[in-house]
């Protein structure tokens, strides 16, 4: 397990995957091997056969399991919600989170389903970024702050962690670092999120069209920064202290995969042990998870956020494991894999 540097340097970050764990291809090599011997025609589990060996390489261990899985659901507020961004007051994220904490939302009753177990982390609700258009929305200590609490969240005993957010706004926050991170127009990264007009709409696109011009120039982690929230950062934090521990990540929607683009821009690399778990009804997420070369596991129209589509996923990831642990192979049923 390696000791995680100190978020000291928003672009020092950038160089830290030599001093990170990789993924171990003689268990991964392993577990392929199992794979092939196990009592189906070769491939024909398709992608649960990739996942259990992504598990394999990542874990360490050619025979990973789930016993543990950690949900992280981190909240925030941004100041461009002053802009009309969207339909819902920023006090709807406060008390979604005391929601959360009684169990009444989507992302309790399906951690529970899958397993999982639910941490909720509120940074500083009543006090928002800053507007982005304006000014960062974020100095770089304030978010090597929210990154170091995100990284203190995570269960290092953890077999995985599940990521999602939660924030009035966030879905603008997301397509700003997008469009930072991945270029293009505005217009490609925007969607309705919880907006129900064109108005709103427009607006949103012109916010991030005029945030991203704004801090133009930056480097990728200076983005995050500049056009990121609390909660956005404290996934970075999180996924790079999952690296450390070697605990492979399983990020939610849209705005989860928006908000680790930094690090992509950084180094791609410091995203290999991540998985995106479904594919977003806001329309950038499959424009952003093809720049990432990440391929979502559901397609379910979701785009609810709150982690609830990484614990969807997290029973397709148990079930692959299942087999890959739990069927026999060929010479232990007495079948001639001819």
């Amino acid at each position: 397990m390696s000791h995680l540097p100190d978020f000291d340097d928003l672009d020092a970050i950038a160089g830290w995957l030599s001093r990170l764990p990789g993924f171990d291809h003689d268990a991964a090599a392993a577990a392929r091997q199992r794979q092939d011997q196990l009592t189906k025609p070769p491939g024909s589990l398709g992608r649960l056969e990739e996942l259990a060996c992504f598990m394999a390489g990542w874990r360490g261990d050619p025979r990973p399991r789930i016993d543990r899985a950690q949900a992280l659901v981190f909240a925030g507020n941004h100041g461009i919600c002053a802009r009309s961004v969207n339909a819902f007051p920023p006090e709807v994220t406060a008390a979604m989170v005391a929601n959360f904490r009684v169990g009444g939302a989507a992302i309790n009753q399906l951690a529970r389903t899958a397993g999982a177990e639910l941490t909720v982390v509120a940074l500083d609700l009543d006090r928002p970024t800053r507007d982005f258009t304006t000014a960062a929305a974020m100095g770089a200590e304030e978010c090597l702050d929210a990154m170091r609490r995100g990284a203190a969240a995570v269960d290092r005993s953890a077999d995985i962690i599940l990521l999602g957010e939660m924030g009035i706004g966030n879905s603008t926050v997301a397509a700003a670092l997008a469009h930072a991170i991945c270029g293009g127009q505005a217009e490609d990264w925007v969607g309705r999120g919880t907006a129900p007009d064109d108005a709103i709409l427009a607006i949103k696109t012109g916010v991030v069209r005029d945030g991203v011009a704004a801090h133009c120039g930056v480097s990728p982690m200076q983005a995050l920064a500049a056009l990121g929230g609390r909660e956005q950062a404290a996934i970075c934090g999180a996924v790079l202290a999952a690296r450390a521990a070697r605990i492979p990540v399983m990020l939610d929607g849209y705005i989860c995969t928006a908000a680790v683009a930094p690090l992509h821009g950084a180094n791609p690399d410091l995203l290999a042990h991540c998985l995106v778990g479904h594919l977003s009804g806001e329309p950038g997420h499959v424009r952003l998870c093809r720049a990432m070369g990440k391929q979502p596991i559901l397609d379910l129209g979701m785009r609810l956020g709150e982690g609830t589509g990484a614990a969807l996923a997290l029973t397709i990831l148990r079930g692959a494991l299942a087999c890959h642990d739990g069927m026999a192979t060929f010479a232990e049923a007495g079948i001639a894999a001819g």
